[in-house]
């Protein structure tokens, strides 16, 4: 009995770098998504929120580094990306948040 997620819980926030920047001259977006969010749920919440047209969907599964600060070393978490590509026409201005 799987729980239907919302897409506010699919889509956790706008990656906003310089490499996000870049492939938005290529109608992509990028997204933190949750992890175990899946292609076809992740483009339902992208067209659900934004009332974009999705044409393609390609996710990345960043395995957490360990880090070091002031001798002190944590775990960082796992990340799940989802770079969006949409269909010619649409866009998405990740700078006004959801």
């Amino acid at each position: 009995m799987s729980k239907k997620k919302d897409a506010h819980d699919v889509i956790r926030a706008p990656v906003i770098t310089e490499k996000s920047t870049l492939v938005s001259e290529h109608n992509q977006v990028i997204f933190k998504v949750a992890r175990d969010a899946t292609k076809p749920e992740i483009k339902a919440a992208v067209e659900k929120l934004f009332n974009v047209k999705v044409k393609a969907v390609n996710t990345q599964l960043r395995k957490g580094k360990m880090k070091t600060f002031r001798n002190i070393r944590a775990l960082q978490s796992d990340v799940k990306r989802a770079v969006v590509t949409l269909e010619e026409g649409h866009s998405i201005d990740v700078t006004t948040g959801l």
